[in-house]
Parts: C-alpha cells; sequence; structure tokens
C-alpha cells in the first residue's frame, strides 16, 4: 500500500506537467499579428527562431543573447521593416549582417557592448530611416559605417563615449537626415572644421540635440550662415560664464527653432547671469524656448532686446521678477509662460502677439491690465488669479480675442458684459469662483460665442436671463453648481443651437416643464448626480435630436406607464443606473419595459432594487411579473407546505444552472469558441473594464473578441442563461476582474462560482484572474474558494504605471493567446512543415 500511494504521488505532478506541454506551447514568440509582427523579448534566446515566417515585417528580439552577428544573419526575412536589438549583449557585428533587408526602414540597437563593428555592417540597409544606437560604446562618428545611408532621416547616438563633434565627410551623402541626436556623449569643444561638412553641404531641414555634453568652448564662427531646423542645448554649461561664451560661438547661425536650459533633475548653473542673451543677437531664430533657469542676476531691463524678432517665445520654470520691460515693437506672435516665479502679474505691451499661454505660475495674485491688439488666443488657468470687474476689451488690451481660458483660479467678479469681446467662441471659467453672475444678463454680447464652461463655479443660478445673448452656444457645461430651490427652470430659451449640456451635481429635485423646450439641437444631455425621484419623460420629448441622456446617481423609482413612450426616438444611449428603483407590482409597467429597452439602457443588468426590503440590492431584471398574480388561496397555505416548497426551490435554484451547464457543455464541447473571453467584473468597475480592458484588447494587435454582458447578451434572454450560454459555453478563456467591489456583488459571486463548474466540466485551465487593487484579507477570506484560488495560483496585478502597463498587457495578451486557433494561413504552413507545427504557439 505505501508503495502504490509513492507512486501515486509521483505520477500526478507527472501527469499535470505533461498536460501542459500542449504542441502550440513550444513557440516562444508572441504572434502579434499573424505572419507579420512578432515579439521575442525576453525569452534567453542564444540564437533567431526558426519557426518565425518570412513574411515578417516586425520583429522584436530584445532583451536577448544574440551576441555574434554574423553574415546575412537576417536574410531569412525580405519583407522585414522595423528591427529590435535592444540589449542583447551584442558585441560582434559582421559584414553584410543585414544584407537582404531592403525594405527596413528602422533598427534599433540600444543597450548593446558593441565590440567590433564592420565597415560594411549595414550594407544592404537601402530604405532606412531611423537607426537608433543608444549606449553603444560609440567612440566616434568616424568609425560609424553610415555613409551609403542615403534615405536616413533619424539619427540617436545618445549616451555614447564620443568626445569629438566632427561630422565626418559621409554626412553629405545624407540629404534626408532630420534629426541627429548626440545627447549625453563627451564633446567639450566645437571647431569650424568640426561641421565643416554642413557649410559645404547645407542640411536645411536638420535638427541637432546636443543637450548634457560638457560644453567649454564653442569657436567663435563655427556656425555662421549654416541653417538648422532646431538646436538644443540643455544642462551643458558648468557656470554662466561657459554658457556665455559658447552662445557667442553661436554667431551667424540660423535656426527655426532653438532650446535653452536645463532639465528638471540635470541642474549645473548655480546662478544665471542674464547677459547670456545678449549672445542670440547675432543669431537667427524663428522659435526660441528656455527652461528651468532661476536666480537671474540683475533686473529684466533690455533682458530680451535680442530676441525682439522672433516669432514663438516659450518660458518654462524659470525666475523672472516681471516683464514690465518688453518693447511694444517686439514682433513676438506666441508667447507661453508655465510654471514660473514672479514678484506681480506681467503688464505686457506687445502689438503683434497673437496667442498667450500663462499657466500654472506662481507668487501672482491679482490679474493686471495689458495692451495686445492683435492678441485672438488667450489661457490664464491655474494661477490663483483674482479679477475684478471682468471682462472687457480694456481688460486685455484687444477686440479680436476669440479663446479665452480663466479656468481654475481664485475670484472673478463679472462686471463688464463683455464689451468689446463679441468675437469670443470659447469661454472657460471652470473651478473659479464666479461672483455677480446673477445681476445682469453677463454673456449678452457674446453671440459668436460655441462653448461655456461654468462648471464648479460655485454659482447659485438665480436670474432666468443668465443666458440670454448666446444664440450660437453648442457646449454649456455647468455642472456642480446649483439652482433656487432646486429647481432647473426655462433659462435655455435663446440657447436654440445647443448640442451639449452638462448638468450633473446641481442638486436637482424638479424641472420645469418647458425647461427644455427650446433645445430641438440637443445631442448630449448629462442629469446625473442630481436628486430626481422620477423618470418625467416628458421632459425630454421636445429634444427631438437628442441621442445620449444620462440620468445615473440619482434618487429615481420608478416612471408612469403612459410616460415611457414619450423618450425621443433618436436616444440610443440611456443610463438609469445607481437609482432608488421600487421593484413592486405598482411599477410592474416600468419594470417590463426596462427588460424590453436593454438595448436602449446602458448598464441596464447594474440597476438595482432599492425596495422591497426582500429585493434590497437585486439586480430590476430579476423582478418576475408573475409574483403580481399570486393568488390569495396560494398564500393561505399551510407553513409547512411552504416550507417544503421552499425547500425544493432553493434545490432546484442552486443545481439548475449546474445542469444547464453541464447540458451546454455537451452540447457546444466540440464547436469552436465564438469569443476569447467572458469577462466577469463588478459594476463599479465598468469604466476600467471600457477604457483599459476593452480598449487595448480589441483595438489592440491581434485583435481579442471579449463577451461583454452589456454588449453581447441577447435581449429577452434570463440573464442567468445568458451567462452560461453566450459567456461560458461560447468563450475560450473567462476573465475574472476582482476586487472590493467584486467581492461584495452577489452577482459577481454567483457568476464566478458558475465559472469554477464550468472549469472543472470542460477539464480547461480556462480562468484568468486580474486583482485591480489591493484586498483586505478579512474582506477576501468571506469568500473561502477564491481566497484559497489567488494564494494558490498565479494571477495578474494592475499597476497604472509606464512599466506596469507594459508588463501587464504582455502577460495578459500571452495568456489569451494559450490555446487561441491559428490563422487559416498558419494551418497550411502547419500542414507544410510537421516539425514547426509541434512548436508553433
Amino acid at each position: 500500500m505505501m508503495a502504490r500511494a509513492r507512486l501515486a504521488a509521483a505520477l500526478i505532478p507527472a501527469t499535470a506537467i505533461l498536460s501542459c506541454l500542449r504542441t502550440e506551447s513550444w513557440d516562444p514568440c508572441v504572434q502579434v499579428v499573424p505572419n507579420i509582427s512578432y515579439q521575442c523579448m525576453e525569452l534567453n534566446l542564444y540564437k533567431i527562431p526558426d519557426n518565425i515566417p518570412i513574411s515578417t515585417k516586425m520583429l522584436d528580439l530584445s532583451f536577448n543573447y544574440l551576441r555574434h552577428l554574423g553574415s546575412h544573419n537576417f536574410s531569412s526575412f525580405p519583407e522585414l521593416q522595423v528591427l529590435d536589438l535592444s540589449r542583447c549583449e551584442i558585441k560582434i557585428i559582421e559584414d553584410d549582417t543585414f544584407q537582404g533587408l531592403n525594405h527596413l526602414s528602422t533598427l534599433i540597437l540600444t543597450g548593446n557592448p558593441i565590440q567590433s563593428l564592420a565597415w560594411g555592417a549595414f550594407s544592404g540597409l537601402s530604405s532606412l530611416q531611423k537607426l537608433v544606437a543608444v549606449e553603444t560604446n560609440l567612440v566616434s562618428l568616424n568609425d560609424f559605417p553610415i555613409g551609403h545611408l542615403k534615405n536616413l532621416k533619424e539619427l540617436n547616438v545618445a549616451h555614447n563615449f564620443i568626445h569629438s563633434f566632427k561630422l565626418p565627410e559621409y554626412f553629405s551623402n545624407l540629404p534626408n537626415l532630420e534629426h541627429l541626436d548626440l545627447s549625453n556623449n563627451k564633446i567639450q569643444n566645437i571647431y569650424y572644421e568640426d561641421v565643416k561638412v554642413l557649410h559645404q553641404m547645407p542640411l536645411l531641414n536638420l535638427s541637432l540635440d546636443l543637450s548634457l555634453n560638457p560644453l567649454d568652448f564653442i569657436e567663435p564662427g563655427t556656425f555662421k550662415e549654416i541653417k538648422l531646423n532646431g538646436l538644443t542645448l540643455r544642462s551643458n554649461f558648468n557656470s554662466s560664464h561657459v554658457m556665455k561664451t559658447c552662445i557667442q560661438g553661436l554667431a551667424g547661425l540660423k535656426t527655426n527653432r532653438l532650446v535653452l536650459g536645463e532639465f528638471k533633475n540635470e541642474r549645473k548653473l548655480q546662478r544665471f547671469d542674464r547677459s547670456f542673451l545678449e549672445g542670440l543677437c547675432n543669431l537667427t531664430i524663428e522659435q526660441f524656448r528656455i527652461a528651468y533657469l532661476d536666480k537671474f542676476s540683475g533686473d529684466d531691463t533690455d533682458l530680451f532686446n535680442c530676441l525682439a524678432n522672433v516669432s514663438v517665445i516659450s518660458l518654462l520654470s524659470i525666475s523672472l521678477g516681471s516683464l514690465q520691460a518688453l518693447l511694444k515693437d517686439f514682433r513676438w506672435q506666441h508667447l507661453e509662460i508655465i510654471n514660473c516665479d514672479f514678484d506681480k502679474f506681467p503688464a505686457l505691451k506687445l502689438s503683434s502677439l497673437k496667442k498667450f499661454v500663462f499657466t500654472d505660475n506662481k507668487d501672482i495674485s491679482t490679474f493686471t491690465e495689458f495692451q495686445l491688439p492683435s492678441l485672438q488666443y488667450l489661457d490664464l488657468k491655474r494661477n490663483h488669479l483674482s479679477f475684478k470687474g471682468c471682462c472687457s476689451h480694456t481688460d486685455f488690451g484687444t477686440t479680436n480675442l476669440k479663446h479665452l481660458d480663466l479656468s481654475f483660479n481664485d475670484v472673478i467678479t463679472l462686471g463688464s458684459n463683455f464689451m468689446g469681446l463679441e468675437q469670443l467662441e470659447h469661454l472657460d471659467f471652470q473651478h473659479s469662483t464666479l461672483k455677480q453672475i446673477n445681476a445682469f444678463s453677463a454673456f449678452l454680447s457674446l453671440r459668436n460665442l460655441r462653448y461655456l464652461d461654468i462648471s464648479y463655479t460655485n454659482i447659485r443660478i438665480v436670474f432666468h436671463g443668465i443666458f440670454t445673448g448666446l444664440v450660437s452656444l453648442q457646449t454649456l457645461k455647468m455642472a456642480g453648481n446649483s439652482f433656487q430651490n432646486n429647481l432647473l427652470p426655462d433659462i435655455f430659451t435663446e440657447l436654440t443651437n445647443l448640442t451639449v449640456l452638462d448638468l450633473s451635481k446641481c442638486q436637482l429635485e424638479q424641472v420645469a416643464q418647458t425647461a427644455f423646450h427650446s433645445l430641438s439641437s440637443l445631442q448630449v444631455l448629462n442629469m446625473s448626480h442630481n436628486k430626481l425621484l422620477s423618470l418625467d419623460t416628458f421632459l425630454y420629448e421636445p429634444l427631438h435630436s437628442l441621442r445620449i441622456l444620462d440620468c445615473s446617481f440619482n434618487r429615481i423609482m420608478a416612471s408612469k406607464e403612459q410616460e415611457l413612450q414619450n423618450l425621443p426616438r433618436s436616444l440610443t444611449w440611456l443610463n438609469l443606473t445607481q437609482n432608488a428603483f421600487a421593484c413592486v407590482c405598482e411599477h410592474q409597467s416600468f419594470l417590463q419595459w426596462v427588460k424590453d429597452q436593454r438595448q436602449l439602457l446602458v448598464g441596464a443588468e447594474q440597476m438595482m432594487c432599492a425596495e422591497p426590503l426582500d429585493m434590497e440590492d437585486m439586480p430590476v431584471l430579476s423582478f418576475r411579473n408573475a409574483t403580481c398574480q399570486l393568488s390569495k388561496t396560494i398564500i393561505s397555505v399551510s407553513v409547512v407546505t411552504v416550507l417544503l416548497v421552499s425547500v425544493v426551490g432553493v434545490l432546484v435554484y442552486k443545481f439548475y444552472f449546474h445542469l444547464m451547464l453541464l447540458a451546454g457543455c455537451k452540447k457546444y464541447g466540440r464547436g469552436e469558441s465564438t469569443y476569447d473571453a467572458f469577462v466577469i467584473y463588478s459594476s463599479q468597475d465598468e469604466d476600467w473594464v471600457r477604457n483599459e480592458l476593452v480598449k487595448n484588447l480589441e483595438e489592440g494587435v491581434p485583435p481579442f473578441q471579449l463577451c461583454l454582458h452589456y454588449r453581447d447578451f441577447i435581449p429577452g434572454v434570463a440573464i442567468a442563461a445568458n451567462i452560461i450560454q453566450e459567456g461560458f459555453h461560447k468563450s475560450r478563456k473567462v476573465i475574472v476582474v476582482v476586487s472590493q467591489h467584486f467581492i461584495q456583488s452577489r452577482w459577481c459571486i454567483f457568476e464566478y462560482e458558475i465559472a469554477q463548474t464550468w472549469q472543472f466540466l470542460s477539464s480547461r485551465a480556462g480562468i484568468i484572474f486580474i486583482v485591480l487593487q489591493k484586498l483586505e484579507k478579512s474582506l477576501l477570506r468571506q469568500q473561502v474558494e477564491l481566497y484559497r484560488l489567488l494564494s494558490r495560483n498565479t494571477y495578474l496585478e494592475w499597476e497604472d504605471s509606464v512599466l506596469g502597463r507594459h508588463v501587464f498587457w504582455r502577460r495578459l495578451r500571452k495568456a489569451l493567446l494559450a490555446g487561441k486557433p491559428q490563422s487559416p494561413e498558419g494551418t497550411a504552413d502547419a500542414e507544410t512543415n510537421p516539425q514547426e507545427a509541434t512548436t508553433s504557439t
């Protein structure tokens, strides 16, 4: 007996291991797009897999051990367009390694400790446009054999050991080069001879990035008469003197965009001498950006005089006392000031400025008038500004303003009726405190306004003429405010062109019968998070163009039978979730209407009963009309009979769905699955499922078909039947999204228990657990079986970060690809080559 027990103990794990070694699991690479794109990342490969098809166009071999690339190493993939060899420990690349890749446009060699790079290593790459050789131990551009790559547009050799900026003669053979990244190398000096090739054959579209090089000297005249599309010098200088000297060495340069300054986490200058800007007088610049420089010495007098003819100026995170000394004849057309320090609001006087962005700045509390007669676009959000007497043309010195954003500021007092600003089309006050908006028709003159946002502005609307004059308005957002007596009055009379209206979180209890009579063009209406007690469909009858209506998170109990026919025929999306529905016979017609309109009602399965007590938190769809027809005779049946019937009913209910599942497994067991996975989740997590899971899997590459109850369940069929027939029987796998809400939901636990039965009956390892958030053990232990499964099985854990997302989606896709039938092309290949078929995924 002991010998038999030991033998059984040894055979059980061995059998489990062998059962997992299916034919398709031998292929190490992930087939992203059949026959087109393959991901072989982090598979400890020492050579290129033999079973990748010849038609492959995108191949990711990063993070492997391909230490030596020999001649014609990739000749088996003539259609290849993108090849990623990042961090593959490559030390040697021989002649003709990439020969035959005539269609390759992108080659990535990042993070390889290359020791030997043959002169013919890149031969045959006639179509290459992007070459990334970051962190490849490159010490000189002269040793980089790329002179024959005539179609090259982008060359990135950042983070190497290049000491000389000398551009080799072969750059004259790269007429299409647009971007050269030499950042974070060891370049200290730049001489005239280094850029001689640019004098001989100018590359007019070239953008050059020299950031994070320890520059000490630029020979004067080096860049004279040279034209560049862009030049970036950030965190290059150890002192203001060196910075000033080097900028003087740029004299004669003509560039479309010049970027100077430092990086947020790479600060080298302890003090910034504003005199360095004097050297810019000898440059021709179209756009200028300066970032992360502080502790200016001296005042701002004549600070930007050398930039008077620049079109676009951008100041990011710098310390400036003020900008009062800017001359009126500066030709700036676009000024951007973000996260800077000021003593006071800059009173600008620039006659040519058309766009002014002034956001997230510090130590400014009061708005000051400025004179910008050509201004059309003004963004002043997130400055904690107070504004008295807003707004008129005298405040901004212009009558041409079309876009005004004053959102996320402090107190804004309306008092000027927007006189002189009749051209405004976009106006945003959200999350600022508005005052005196009820005193008069503040927007009377804004007949061209198309967008108005007064959300969360702490206003209580009393004046019925508040929106008078807004005849062209198309979008109105006023969420988070309130109305007198919590009643929405008829205040939209003139808004006949309105298409979007947001009235969420306005504490509304009632709506005037004529409130929406003039809104025949309205398409989207948000009434969510209010205190409405009923679905009064007569209110929405005049909205002939309405497509989306959100009445979720109210206190709606039901709607009268005769009113349900008054909803606009154009309506395609109605949200009634999170309301207090009364599932009683009195509202039988409404409850039946909910069942009949599941295609119209978004999240109908999440509509829950609030009363009576025995149906509290039960789905509205679970209400049965038959309960309203019970006779008094049945009610008077003896206690013993009721008890017996109850016991029988519980047993039938408990095992009915398991029997249905067993029958379905026999019926559908041999057929092909319609869906890749059936998703079980709580309604509270629906935003994550829609915006993350569905978007990344169904719109990704390759696409996976998910079974979702709100979209794929058949209307008119019981929920449980849909779960079993449409969900489990027609899906290869089941995805369980575990969260606090999931554990507390009866329906989620019910679906999960059915999933366990399905897994047992179908003999599949098909349940994939996704944990959205860390779960309290005390709560999790209430579901003993789920707790045990999560304790001893691998599950996916959602992490909202760049690396976390990458790892999560890669693991989930790999799990879903397991057991997925191959495409017809893949099947044909398998028949032709049996050996490859046994190793394909």
